[in-house]
């Protein structure tokens, strides 16, 4: 039977989130003590742990089927792959950054100066279409040093809290974009793998659905069930339950939770009780 190959990060925050996000589908994976490659017990999907960097290159050559990289990286790399699904994961930015005490207006302040990197491609034409001319370093790691040695008047590199840059006395001027985990495939997909993908795609999206929404249940007298149904912004129409309690009803209902604060008043005022929120694993629609 044919494996879907999949890659993802070796270590940091972007691998523990891939992980994570694979054993929220129901799959479990087989990994030992600095394991490069595993397999999944109860999926027909092996995991190849790799540099980050590398990975976009693995997928356009077709050594991977598909893989977990952010959005950021892609745009970098540049390579022949096609993005499956954006994750809501590992979220971050690629900013501009200059040392605290320098007073940054607009982005003309770059003009002639020198800007340390390990995103020279996103830099280069992002600075092309603003008409600015500067000397770009291209650095591989430690790029937050490079204004404190002199090697450079800015930086442009991932931010995600900030406190990296803080740190090493710098602060965030200009956002380039803005960026997120995506899965990604290779364009070499034969049938059999693209069915095995829409499998995963299928969990992916049910695990992602669920994230956005709560089960709701309260108490409710029976007079007061048509006026609570009509306010719950539910799916399709909640279930009404009689509970043992003459003249009081059970409402069950799913309601996405961004919602929930914009209604509770409505529902307390409207003669709802025991309101309860409870957490949902799966979504499948």
């Amino acid at each position: 039977m044919s494996k879907l190959k999949i890659a993802i990060q070796k270590s940091g925050r972007l691998s523990t989130d891939s992980i994570n996000l694979l054993k929220s589908c129901g799959i479990f994976i087989d990994n030992g003590k600095d394991q490069l490659k595993a397999n999944a017990t109860n999926f027909p999907l092996e995991v190849l742990y790799l540099r980050n960097a590398d990975i976009p290159q693995y997928l356009e050559d077709g050594i991977v089927d598909i893989g977990i990289v952010g959005e950021n990286l892609l745009i970098e790399k540049e390579k022949k792959v096609t993005t499956v699904q954006q994750l809501g994961f590992s979220k971050c930015k690629l900013s501009l950054a200059v040392p605290k005490k320098v007073e940054v207006g607009d982005l003309s302040y770059f003009e002639g100066k020198k800007i340390a990197t390990s995103y020279p491609n996103t830099l280069t034409k992002f600075l092309e279409k603003n008409s600015i001319n500067a000397d770009i370093h291209h650095i591989s790691g430690s790029v937050e040093i490079a204004p404190n040695i002199g090697l450079a008047d800015g930086i442009c590199d991932i931010v995600s809290s900030g406190n990296t840059l803080f740190k090493n006395g710098l602060k965030e001027s200009i956002v380039l974009l803005e960026s997120q985990a995506v899965l990604v495939k290779s364009n070499q997909l034969d049938v059999e793998k693209e069915k095995l993908l829409d499998k995963l795609l299928f969990r992916i999206k049910a695990v992602q659905k669920a994230e956005k929404f709560k089960y709701i249940l309260m108490n409710v007298p029976d007079d007061k069930v048509a006026a609570i149904s009509n306010i719950l912004p539910v799916l399709k129409s909640p279930t009404v339950l009689p509970l043992v309690e003459k003249g009081w009803s059970s409402i069950h209902s799913v309601i996405e939770e961004k919602k929930f604060w914009e209604v509770i008043d409505s529902l307390k005022e409207a003669g709802a009780e025991d309101i309860l929120i409870v957490p949902i694993d799966k979504m499948v629609l």
